[in-house]
């Protein structure tokens, strides 16, 4: 009985002392987040321009990483300039016309350093129609959606496609070496996908060197539910450079691209 006692007395000796551990973070200097979509309606001649504009922060900063005060336009290949105006959340738009085969420079000027991309307008096809098959996955029983498009031949096209519904998001790219001119489709399927359920398919233009960039984010992200833009394990550089100090990179990507948008009814 004695040495149980004894035992008893040290144990709570050991399981009430706690120390606390300082955890020393080496926290970097926030570095300009660039997410500008120019996105352009397959039956209209204009681009929604859509610049969001935040920072990184240290890990358990609890300060708003979202920019204000930034200054953002675009300059035309003529030299028109075209402001954006800023909405909310760190957003600025604004409409414009666009046309293929010439430049577009993105200009953005924050705290005193200058930030620049030149894009073009790349063209993408229609979605035409979306297969069903109830039969997918591993158990045979998940409902699996392709939306097909056709690839226009004798020329080299790269692609980003998205796929949205209640249900989750799924997101891919396409280069099409294997299938130019060739009918081929972006595939979607999610946990507990069933009838009644509305999915939207996106179909963006995008030239090779976005393509590169989002293959790489998409190979980074094992869980794509919050999307290519979260943060990611390691840094993948983007067009977008500063010309007043170039040691301060960006992190992000101007791209201009058609989009060709497609929904479905899950049957």
């Amino acid at each position: 009985m004695k040495k149980l006692v004894y035992i008893l007395f040290l144990f709570g000796i050991v399981t009430s002392c706690e120390d606390v551990i300082d955890v020393d973070l080496n926290d970097s200097k926030p570095r300009l987040v660039v997410d500008a979509s120019f996105d352009k309606e397959e039956d209209s001649n204009q681009v929604m321009a859509r610049v969001r504009l935040t920072t990184t922060k240290p890990f358990f900063s609890e300060q708003s990483s979202i920019i204000e005060d930034a200054t953002v336009r675009v300059i035309t290949e003529e030299g028109f300039v075209i402001n954006l105006e800023y909405f909310r959340e760190g957003l600025y738009t604004a409409p414009f016309p666009v046309e293929t085969n010439k430049d577009y420079i993105l200009e953005i000027i924050y705290k005193d350093e200058t930030y620049t991309a030149t894009e073009q307008l790349e063209l993408v096809p229609s979605l035409e129609f979306v297969e069903q098959n109830d039969e997918g996955g591993f158990t045979g029983d998940e409902i699996e959606l392709k939306a097909f498009f056709t690839d226009p031949a004798n020329e080299n096209n790269f692609y980003f496609f998205e796929g949205f519904s209640d249900r989750g998001a799924v997101y891919d790219t396409f280069f099409d070496e294997f299938f130019n001119g060739n009918s081929i489709f972006g595939f979607y399927t999610a946990e507990d996908l069933e009838a009644g359920d509305d999915v939207r398919f996106r179909l963006y233009g995008v030239d090779e060197q976005f393509y590169n960039f989002m293959f790489t984010l998409l190979q980074q992200s094992t869980d794509q539910s919050g999307g290519p833009f979260e943060t990611q394990p390691a840094t993948v550089r983007g067009n977008v450079v500063n010309i007043t100090n170039p040691e301060n990179f960006p992190l992000g990507y101007f791209r201009i691209s058609e989009v060709s948008k497609l929904s479905y009814t899950v049957q």
